[in-house]
């Protein structure tokens, strides 16, 4: 008696399904590339360039024609001439050695935050050491209260806004270093003051950047 293999016609039949899912696999994946990765995207940039463009484009500062910043992004100032952001724990590679970090306040390469809790020993002694050169260099008793994000670094390293009590302590030493009064620094201070978000999100703050620009400025007169 003869008996036919039936090794092929398993194997042939097992293979239809896969060869007729190929073809419909292939065509859905490339229909969601093209909404998701192609219409998707230029849609939701040409709406953003049509209704918000200069938050689409990053917020940009500029004088005259030279882009200085970012809305956004915060900026190391130093000098009794200047108010200062808050500190920034944002770190970049050693020259020397590759291997190992250095302090670079405000890297925008390298946005992180110092990840050190409450309690740690070395965010402790680095916070009063901030309070007591803050005290100093702004004139004030030595038990002066000091508002948390003068000693303090952001999530992010890169904050842009400090309070509006850090500013205003800031403005009688910005004063005198630029010959101008205490009211015109305060003022400053003021007219550069955001309110909440929507009138109720986070608390008034001063743009840094903006507020030096606006101290250079004043200075030379010039746009």
């Amino acid at each position: 008696m003869n008996t036919l293999p039936i090794s092929a016609p398993v194997a042939q039949a097992a293979a239809s399904p896969l060869q007729g899912l190929l073809g419909p696999c292939v065509r859905g994946a490339l229909f969601v590339l093209l909404i998701t990765g192609v219409a998707y995207p230029l849609a939701t940039t040409g709406v953003a360039q049509l209704v918000l463009p200069h938050q689409a484009n990053g917020s940009l500062i500029r004088q005259g024609a030279v882009v200085v910043g970012s809305e956004h992004m915060g900026q190391w100032f130093e000098g009794a001439a200047y108010f200062h952001p808050r500190p920034s724990a944002t770190q970049a590679p050693d020259p020397q050695d590759a291997s190992k970090s250095l302090a670079a306040p405000y890297n925008a390469g390298a946005s992180s935050g110092s990840n050190l809790g409450p309690t740690n020993p070395a965010l402790i002694a680095s916070v009063q050491e901030r309070v007591t050169a803050y005290r100093q260099a702004n004139g004030l008793a030595a038990d002066a209260a000091v508002p948390v994000d003068a000693v303090t670094a952001s999530a992010s390293g890169l904050d842009p806004h400090i309070s509006v009590a850090n500013a205003q302590l800031q403005a009688a030493r910005v004063a005198r270093s630029r010959g101008l009064s205490l009211a015109l620094a305060q003022q400053l201070v003021q007219q550069h003051t955001e309110g909440r978000v929507l009138g109720l999100l986070g608390e008034p703050r001063v743009n840094v950047l903006r507020l030096n620009l606006a101290l250079d400025v004043l200075k030379t007169g010039k746009e």
